[in-house]
């Protein structure tokens, strides 16, 4: 049960404290000191502390110390033996030595802040493991508390600096982490409650004497669930902002942050809202405090703003936010002095004046107003208004009043609006409420905010102990004891001494805000009348205005000099009329009109009674949930990571109520032990009933009846002892230890004196042996030494005959050597001298036989020479041509590709130009003769009109008198002119008649070169080949590496998942490719039907278009008979749609085959060989638009998707690998489809828009491929392939099934085999057994629990062995299965290990062992699995070994930290060794875990490493990821014999198929 239900004061006493006993007693330097009892006369003890003091203290003055207790402590306080206050703050100590900052109290969390950051406590993978998990399942943290606490409350309660603030954001993340959100825009519920955070801080929290960023109001914030348990809304409720701050601060604390941060912001902001250095404002330099450490206000300000984008409030309300916040400061500089009249006041000084006119323009109300509100009061009376003028001291407080107004008024309207921004759920089916608000406070000076806060910790201290007497109450009841004497202590009594209707003080200090003529005085002394005989209120000595009031955490004295100012909450009526006439919405809408009814009534309004009223309505609605408790502690007041003060945590625990819970379960039972701990522990006390083998609980209530205890009480399952009890039995139990002690003592003793005499008796005999020997030594020594001299003598006169013959002996042979010489030397003399002769003769004759030979020689070699260089030279010019051509070859390809190009572009230019010259001609030839024709007309006519002219002159001649002379007239200019014209017309029509003959020179002479290079380029095209072989393999893995793109992979699986728009994708390609090739038809046909040369060209370039992909194979040749033939239309178009016929019926058959034929042909996948034959067989991998790939994709993922079945899915993986090995060494990336890729990539991310670009980018001269071909081609196509985009996307297409289909066979062997992994982890929990019973009992349930627990291990194998059978025959490859059980087996390493570190049960020498006996079977069948199959997969469990081999090491605290890192765990981080290392136990032996000396170094290390580690997070995160690429299957080395894989019965029977059979007969 709770540690504060049970926190017990175990009153020591003479007869559970002995000597040698183990006890905590007082220490004025640390709070607590342990020591060890000496001595012990009467009532007192003398103890001797672990610093070496000596203290004599009485025994009702100390506390039994748990020596078993492990050292870094426990998770559960409710686990200690001994629950007393000396116990929980060092347990507290302990772990927070660890950095463990959380510790359960039963369902009560304490938190202790650790001022440093803690990534790893609140990342998303510490959220998934508490997700779902029982309470108390994993080591204590908040977010257990959270994920229990549907349609509850927690609150979360600490003084200032104790990390309540971020304790609820963390809350709200994990709310929303695990509940998610509901179908809503934008932010979610969980960002804006957190993102109002700055907003709120802004305005309502200050520096503190405790506390840098100290909340200065309660908040409550509600969090909405809707009926799927996803968050829906949410609502922040505060409480009690502290106003009298905004005009009195006390040194070193400061104002609100917001007066700060608007006096630091951008210099355009100073400006506009007319704010400086906050040294120049009388509300902010009361105190010397202006800067926070660590804090820049500048900063904070921008982000303040921010925050207020984001939580909804718009650029226009947050300039008159922030114009209030200044008109403040400046109404703060305001100062008033004496007017003219008696009790008036006036503005002291232009500085006054200036800062009132300020405050006016940034109000935007009137100054006049403005002045007179503050220093005159109007009293509405029966007869009139009366106008009454403030004094200087009067008008200074109205002054602050309307500042104070303002403020908590804004304050109000912030928190309005992110309410609504945030937005409730009316039809909310759950909430939780997490509760911030002040802890206890107790000052030098207290005021009426230290009462109203104290009051509220007293209610819900009440609220706090009523929920522990319920929680007692239950467990009384579940385990059916009787409890009916336990008496419940309330603090009641305070609550009506402070809020009691009537006769409390906030009724009397109601009553005295009332009385105008009431002080600080006169309210003090009617508290000193009516409570003098209260029990818990005192009036301190010499005192006028202070009271002392005795609160659950100790006594508080309040002074009351400005308890009636700060309870005033009703608003002036000037100031109001002032605000609402202001120009500014905002400022008119502070302080709302009230109605005419209620402005009739009484206008006094009480902050005491308001408060009341929220508090009521707090614990309302807290009475309405299952409240659970966060306490957060400040571990000291320097603010300081790695510093536990003991005084001040155990003021703390005081405060929190932790104290005063002890006074409930005084009354009750604070020590709870279930059966088998209780007899673990005390079972030495009743041997004989252990061994026995009788019922647990009857041998726990006979151990308690032998030892005498009265008052237990045994239930259920649980044995409940009485205060004092458990001292008394561990009093008794060292004494069984101590006896059993002795007698070890005795037999080690008995061992040691025998043992001491065997020395003493084997030393005697070696003595005597020693000294026989060295006697013995000596006589052997005489009698060597005589031998030694008579064999010196005899070698010594040896020596001397020896010297006296070997003198003689080389006498001798000198002699002899002298005279050998000296023959030697004349033999050689002899022979010297017939050499030299015979070496002169020889070179004599050399010379003449050398110079014949070398003319000779010289002769041969001229000829020689001469005839080698001709020979040469010849070989020379042939070698040259040859390797210019084949240096040369790819450039001459190029060149001849660019010519041929350049010439076929030249020869249809030419065509079309003579086309259009012809054209020309004709036209101008025409326009000629037309011009002719007239121009013959006109001559004509002017002919006519001569003879006309000539006949009037003749017939006027014939008339005239004869004395006129006949005078001819002819008009010769106009007939010359015309005859100029009709001749340089001629001249333009014989050049235009130069110009087509040469123009058809030129193009028989284009057309004779096109056919030579047309030779040239078939001749050399042979020779390219062998080049082309040789660059194939660098392109291919070039384009490779290009075109496996993963981004195009991704667009393409998520293109083809969409099916619907795959559909539509094949209708409009299929109609694209219809209506583009109608159109060519269309195209090509001749203008002229006629046209019988026209005519023929159609039907060629007809004819030339293959069926097959639109260009004919290298090597074939089409032969055309060149015959005029008119083919018409309607015959081309039924051509078509036959061939687009057989192509569906073809496609349908191979979709067929692939859906039906699910068999395997000498271990490979029989439909992945027919398709890919089938597609290279169709050439669909070089086509530039075909559906067939679309079909394939839809095949398998309308099989893949929503499959179940291991085996189905293990097939697909089958098939699509192999046909994906194909493709990967088949095809390469051709120029054109790498740039139209990328381009296609790069400008269109869906699939939908590359087809339609690639549809709008295609040429005229581009032909549709079908896909298929009915004409015979190449058996088999091993070479590589250009790859044109759609083949490219399919393969993309296909890689992306595959790790689909391996994403999912993987995550169902992981999600198979997690059941068995979780009872695994548990198992060690519900198999531990007692070691400290011994029986026949208790070894048969041992063993039939390790073989229950060894089933689970079973489990795993079993299902492993079942995917290994089924992937086997599928033969899938195992290059994949390797990597799928290298995944599953580091999933099991994260889950197993990962389990260690969050649960210390698990973290236990017996758990160790039941791991490794685990990890031996998992170790035996890697052994004994296929190798293809497991391959490295136990290498991936090298975390989960290392700490198990960890656990079972009997001598830790013998290791050095060097050691444990380098040789025991190199593969585990500093953190995680820390971690194993201080949450170990040894459950089974009892042995000590590492040194202090290891755990303090590795904690050093780390704290040094925090600043440069940024998530030191301890736990292993699962890979998810695909650990295999394309290269992986290209290197996997398939078998790629086509030829030998029979197709089936469906493609046997039709005719377009027989390809296949012809390639197997082949």
């Amino acid at each position: 049960m709770l540690l504060l239900c049970r926190l017990a004061i175990e009153v020591g006493t003479p007869v559970n404290i002995v000597v040698g006993s183990h006890v905590w007693v007082e220490n004025a330097e640390i709070a607590w000191i342990d020591g060890e009892v000496t001595e012990i006369k009467g009532s007192d003890a003398t103890i001797v502390t672990t610093d070496g003091k000596t203290i004599v203290t009485s025994l009702s003055n100390i506390y039994p110390k748990d020596t078993e207790a492990p050292p870094a402590g426990v998770d559960d306080m409710t686990k200690l033996a001994y629950l007393h206050e000396p116990g929980v703050l060092h347990n507290l100590g302990c772990r927070f030595a660890l950095n463990e900052i959380y510790t359960y109290t039963g369902n009560i969390l304490i938190a202790v802040n650790p001022f440093r950051r803690l990534p790893h406590l609140y990342d998303v993978h510490m959220m998934e493991q508490y997700k779902g998990a029982s309470f108390g399942e994993l080591s204590p943290h908040l977010f257990a508390v959270a994920d229990a606490c549907y349609s509850q409350s927690i609150l979360v309660s600490g003084e200032s600096g104790a990390g309540k603030t971020e304790t609820t954001k963390m809350l709200m993340r994990y709310l929303a982490f695990m509940g998610g959100r509901s179908g809503t825009e934008g932010r979610t519920v969980e960002q804006q409650v957190l993102e109002s955070n700055p907003v709120l801080e802004a305005f309502g929290n200050s520096k503190t004497v405790k506390n840098n960023n100290s909340s200065r109001f309660g908040k409550f914030v509600e969090i909405q669930f809707d009926k799927y348990g996803k968050i829906s809304g949410a609502a922040v409720r505060t409480y009690l902002l502290e106003r009298s701050r905004v005009c009195q601060v006390s040194d070193p604390e400061r104002n609100y942050h917001c007066f700060y941060m608007l006096c630091a912001a951008p210099p355009e902001e100073v400006k506009k809202f007319k704010v400086g250095d906050p040294r120049t404002f009388h509300y902010l330099n009361q105190t010397n405090c202006y800067e926070v450490a660590n804090v820049d206000d500048a900063r904070e300000y921008l982000l303040t703003k921010h925050a207020m984008d984001v939580v909804g409030i718009n650029q226009e309300e947050q300039d008159a936010i922030f114009r209030v916040v200044a008109a403040i400061l400046h109404l703060g500089n305001i100062e008033f002095e004496k007017g003219k009249e008696i009790d008036s006041s006036r503005l002291k000084d232009e500085k006054s004046k200036y800062h009132l006119k300020t405050t006016a323009e940034l109000l935007l109300c009137n100054e006049k107003a403005l002045e007179e509100s503050l220093c005159k009061r109007v009293i509405v009376t029966p007869d009139g208004n009366i106008t009454k003028p403030l004094d200087p001291d009067s008008a200074a407080l109205s002054r602050d009043a309307l500042a104070k107004t303002m403020y908590s008024r804004l304050f109000d309207w912030i928190v309005d609006k992110i309410n609504i921004s945030i937005g409730q759920d009316p039809n909310a089916k759950s909430l939780i409420g997490v509760l911030d608000i002040y802890g206890f406070e107790s000052f030098k000076i207290n005021s009426f905010e230290q009462l109203c806060i104290n009051l509220t910790n007293e209610k819900l201290q009440q609220h706090f102990n009523q929920h522990v007497f319920k929680m007692e109450q239950e467990e009384y009841t579940r385990e059916e004891i009787n409890w009916s004497y336990v008496e419940f202590v309330d603090n009641q009594d305070v609550l009506d001494l402070i809020e009691k209707k009537p006769g409390g003080i906030i009724a009397l200090l109601d009553e005295a805000c009332m009385f105008p003529k009431s002080t600080h005085e006169t309210f003090a002394q009617k508290l000193y009348q009516t409570y003098k005989a209260h029990k818990r209120f005192s009036k301190p000595k010499l005192a006028r205005t202070a009271f002392t009031i005795n609160h659950y955490a100790g006594d508080v004295t309040y002074q009351a000099d400005l308890f009636l100012d700060k309870n005033k909450d009703y608003v002036v009526a000037e100031h109001q009329a002032l605000l609402n006439d202001s120009a500014c919405p905002f400022v008119a809408n502070l302080i709302p009109p009230l109605p005419e009814e209620s402005s009739k009534q009484s206008k006094f309004s009480s902050i005491g009674t308001r408060f009341k009223q929220q508090l009521q309505s707090l614990m309302e609605t807290l009475s309405t949930t299952e409240p659970h408790y966060i306490r957060c502690v400040k571990p000291n007041t320097v603010l300081k990571p790695g510093i536990f003060e003991n005084f001040n945590v155990l003021n703390q625990l005081r405060c929190g109520g932790v104290l005063e819970a002890i006074r409930i379960s005084c009354a009750g039972y604070p020590t709870k032990r279930a059966f088998d701990e209780f007899i673990d522990r005390f079972g030495m006390l009743a041997p004989d009933l252990v061994d026995s083998g009788s019922d647990e609980k009857q041998a726990c209530a006979a151990i308690c009846d032998r030892m005498g205890l009265k008052g237990y009480q045994i239930g259920k399952n649980k044995v409940f002892l009485r205060a004092g009890q458990m001292a008394e039995l561990d009093a008794r139990r060292l004494e069984v230890l101590a006896n059993a002690a002795r007698l070890l003592q005795r037999q080690i003793r008995t061992h040691l004196i025998r043992k001491q005499f065997l020395i003493l008796r084997n030393a005697t005999v070696k003595i005597q042996k020693l000294w026989r020997g060295w006697l013995a030594r000596k006589l052997y020594e005489h009698m060597r030494r005589e031998d030694a001299s008579i064999r010196i003598q005899k070698y010594s006169r040896g020596h001397a005959a020896k010297m006296a013959y070997a003198n003689l002996r080389s006498s001798a042979i000198v002699i002899q050597t002298g005279m050998r010489a000296m023959a030697a030397r004349n033999e050689y003399r002899h022979r010297r001298r017939m050499n030299a002769a015979i070496i002169i003769q020889t070179q004599w004759r050399l010379h003449k036989a050398r110079k014949a030979y070398l003319e000779v020689k010289k002769g041969s070699l001229i000829l020689q020479c001469l005839w080698r260089g001709r020979i040469g030279r010849k070989e020379l010019r042939k070698l040259r041509m040859a390797a210019r051509e084949t240096g040369a070859l790819k450039e001459a390809k190029d060149k001849l590709e660019k010519k041929v190009e350049e010439l076929t572009w030249r020869l249809d230019f030419e065509k079309h130009l003579r086309v259009d010259l012809e054209e020309a001609k004709g036209q101008e030839i025409a326009r000629l003769q037309s011009s002719l024709q007239e121009i013959q007309e006109k001559l004509d006519e002017a002919n006519t009109a001569i003879i006309k002219e000539k006949e009037a002159a003749r017939i006027a001649i014939e008339n005239a008198p004869p004395v006129i002379k006949e005078v001819p007239v002819v008009d010769n200019t106009k007939l010359e002119f015309l005859k100029n014209r009709n001749m340089e017309l001629e001249d333009e029509l014989s050049e235009f008649k130069i110009k087509a003959e040469e123009f058809e020179k030129r193009f028989c002479e284009a057309q004779k070169q096109a056919e030579a290079l047309t030779k040239e380029t078939e001749e050399s095209q042979t020779k390219i080949s062998q080049l082309q072989e040789m660059t194939e393999s660098l392109e291919t893995n070039l384009s490779n590496l290009e075109s496996e793109n993963h981004v195009l992979r991704q667009q393409a699986l998520a293109a083809s998942e969409n099916e619907e728009l795959t559909e539509e994708i094949k209708s409009l390609e299929s109609k694209i490719a219809e209506l583009e090739s109608e159109n060519r038809l269309l195209q090509s046909q001749p203008a002229q039907v006629g046209q019988a040369t026209l005519a023929v060209e159609t039907v060629q370039s007809e004819v030339v278009q293959t069926p097959e992909n639109g260009h004919l194979e290298s090597g074939e040749e089409l032969k055309i008979e060149n015959v005029p033939v008119v083919v018409p239309l309607t015959i081309s178009l039924s051509k078509q749609k036959s061939l687009t016929d057989r192509q569906q019926e073809n496609h349908d058959a191979l979709i067929k085959c692939l859906m039906e034929d699910k068999r395997f042909d000498k271990k490979r996948s029989a439909a992945a060989y027919i398709v890919y034959k089938s597609l290279v067989q169709w050439h669909s991998f070089e086509a530039e638009k075909t559906n067939i790939f679309d079909r394939i994709i839809h095949t398998i993922r309308s099989n893949v998707e929503n499959q179940e079945n291991i085996g189905e899915l293990a097939y697909w993986l089958s098939t699509t690998s192999t046909l994906l090995f194909l493709l990967q060494n088949t095809l390469k990336l051709s120029s054109a489809s790498k740039s139209g890729a990328n381009r296609r990539q790069s400008s269109s991310a869906s699939l939908f828009g590359r087809m339609a670009r690639i549809t709008r980018s295609s040429s005229p001269e581009l032909e549709i491929s079908s896909g298929y071909s009915g004409m015979a081609s190449k058996s088999d196509c091993q070479s590589r392939v250009d790859a044109k985009y759609p083949a490219l996307l399919f393969k993309q297409q296909l890689t992306a099934y595959v790790e689909k289909i391996y994403g999912k066979i993987r995550d169902r062997l992981k999600k198979e085999i997690s059941p068995f992994l979780t009872m695994c982890i548990q198992a060690p929990r519900s198999a531990r057994t007692r070691s400290t019973r011994v029986s026949s009992k208790s070894i048969h349930s041992n063993v039939a629990a390790k073989q229950a627990s060894s089933i689970h291990w079973q489990n795993i194998v079993k299902s492993l062995d079942q995917f290994q059978i089924i992937l086997h025959e599928n033969y899938v490859h195992s290059m994949i299965i390797q990597k799928i059980y290298r995944q599953v087996f580091a999933f099991i390493n994260v889950q197993l290990f990962n389990s260690l570190l969050l649960r210390r049960e698990c973290c236990s020498s017996s758990n160790g062992e039941f791991l490794k006996a685990g990890l031996n079977e998992l170790e035996e069948w890697c052994s004994k699995a296929i190798q293809e199959s497991a391959g490295t997969s136990w290498d991936e469990l090298q975390h989960i070994k290392q700490a198990v081999g960890f656990l079972v090491l009997h001598q830790k605290a013998h290791k050095s930290l060097e050691e444990i890192t380098n040789e025991l765990c190199p593969a585990l981080s500093l953190p995680q060794i820390y971690r194993i290392g201080t949450m170990f136990w040894d459950d089974k032996y009892g042995t000590q875990g590492l040194s202090q000396d290891v755990i303090g170094k590795m904690r050093a290390m780390m704290t040094d490493d925090s600043t440069n580690i940024p998530n030191s997070s301890f736990l292993l995160d699962d890979d998810s990821s695909i650990p295999f690429s394309l290269d992986d299957i290209a290197r996997s080395g398939i078998d790629i014999n086509l030829a030998d894989v029979e197709p089936p019965s469906l493609l046997r029977q039709n005719s377009e198929f027989h390809f296949l059979l012809q390639q197997l007969t082949n």
